[in-house]
């Protein structure tokens, strides 16, 4: 029996591990990227993207003559589209990079073929945009090409781990077809595998973020009454979840990635008379940067002529490199238009960025606040009598929760809490 040639359209963050994954189980795969650089470092086994294992999984995979990367598709038993869905300007779904990889799929589509479209994607983006192209191959959709949406519900930095070991809900056009593509993806999937129909699957997908999107600006929301009322969020959540039936998520300086910050406005796109709840959570979440912002006028306002702010972390979400939607990179953009500070950034995560500094003794020189903007585990062994030595103001702005306030003041900082009212005072401490 021949093994079953699978071609992958895009090679990004979902796109790559699903390629490989389906190569490590016996699948012969052609990995596409419009990209050239990228698709020439694959075929060297040199991958881009920070995840744990995936560099091993590719080199493997590359050896084994299983996967090969290309800047066009070719014909294949399945196709699966895994490309961005970014929003566009006015909070409506960018679907531009999923019909152009669609429309280049179709002249190589046979009788038989599957295409899987896991791309998240607005209800009813199979029916209406994707399915009119796939038409034009002639071929009858539901009986002689299966069609069907399987969103992945993976976490950075365990996203091998949970491509395998996560329940899996497939949605396809007919009942055919998402048996089909059920088979396909039993190939590595451990975890259950519900089926349901295209447009049900698409809306379980931004329903699944957009619920956490909510919980957060919720927990957001609380932060900034907390802080008017003088008291303490974190305290406040952590009694309330003792409850049985209550779990607030975690506030934070906004939400970021290209899931719970763009998922939601697909949804009010399709119902914008009706998705009121949504639609404000989308733009309390937004907020955040601004509200940090205000802490750190606050925090500063006794300073005269440029203010040195050092920022830990500017990842949208810790221990990864992707900078996807950061709120942190937000919140650089306004202080960049205040023209009185003077930025700096220490993320050992990233390559490279603006006012990225290696060192970190360089890194908080001379600065008037240290803000954790990123809980990185690395941070926890932040050398912070180190940092003491060389600051100019000894302030420090806990965005998340996440340092040891005692050992934070016992090296002469002045500790700030995000949400937290019962310490906000406006000294600097000197």
């Amino acid at each position: 029996m021949n093994a079953v040639k699978v071609c992958v359209m895009g090679l990004g963050y979902i796109g790559l591990p699903t390629a490989t994954m389906f190569a490590a189980h016996g699948c012969k795969v052609i990995g596409v990227d419009v990209n050239e650089e990228i698709v020439s470092g694959l075929n060297n086994g040199k991958v881009t993207i920070k995840e744990p294992n995936l560099d091993v999984m590719v080199q493997d995979a590359v050896r084994s003559g299983n996967f090969v990367a290309a800047t066009k598709p070719e014909e294949a038993d399945a196709f699966i589209i895994a490309v961005p869905t970014p929003i566009t300007m006015d909070k409506k779904a960018d679907l531009s990079y999923v019909r152009n990889a669609t429309e280049m799929i179709v002249p190589f589509l046979r009788k038989g073929n599957i295409v899987v479209v896991e791309s998240t994607v607005p209800p009813g983006t199979l029916e209406d945009l994707v399915v009119p192209i796939l038409e034009k191959s002639g071929l009858k959709i539901g009986d002689e090409l299966y069609v069907g949406h399987a969103p992945e519900r993976v976490l950075p930095g365990k996203i091998l781990q949970e491509l395998v070991n996560n329940d899996r809900i497939i949605g396809g056009i007919n009942r055919t077809s998402a048996e089909k593509i059920r088979d396909l993806y039993k190939i590595f999937v451990k975890g259950e595998i519900y089926l349901t129909d295209a447009k049900t699957a698409e809306m379980c997908k931004v329903v699944e973020n957009t619920f956490r999107d909510v919980n957060i600006a919720f927990a957001n929301e609380l932060a900034k009454i907390c802080e008017r009322l003088g008291l303490n969020v974190w305290e406040v959540i952590e009694l309330a979840n003792k409850h049985p039936r209550v779990n607030i998520l975690q506030p934070g300086p906004g939400v970021g990635g290209h899931c719970l910050a763009v998922d939601p406005w697909f949804i009010v796109e399709k119902a914008p008379d009706l998705a009121k709840i949504i639609k404000l959570s989308r733009e309390t979440n937004d907020t955040m940067p601004r509200q940090v912002l205000e802490r750190i006028d606050q925090i500063l306002a006794n300073i005269e002529g440029t203010k040195r702010v050092s920022i830990l972390g500017i990842t949208y979400k810790p221990n990864t490199d992707d900078l996807r939607e950061s709120p942190i990179v937000k919140l650089i953009e306004l202080m960049e238009k205040r023209r009185n500070y003077e930025i700096r950034v220490y993320d050992p995560y990233v390559k490279s960025y603006k006012y990225q500094v290696k060192d970190l003794t360089s890194f908080a020189e001379g600065s008037d606040l240290l803000v954790l903007a990123v809980h990185h585990e690395v941070f926890k062994d932040l050398p912070i009598d180190r940092l003491a030595k060389v600051m100019r103001n000894r302030n420090v702005l806990d965005t998340r929760n996440f340092f040891n306030r005692e050992k934070i003041e016992n090296h002469g900082f002045r500790y700030m809490l995000l949400g937290d009212g019962k310490n906000s005072q406006n000294t600097v401490l000197k």
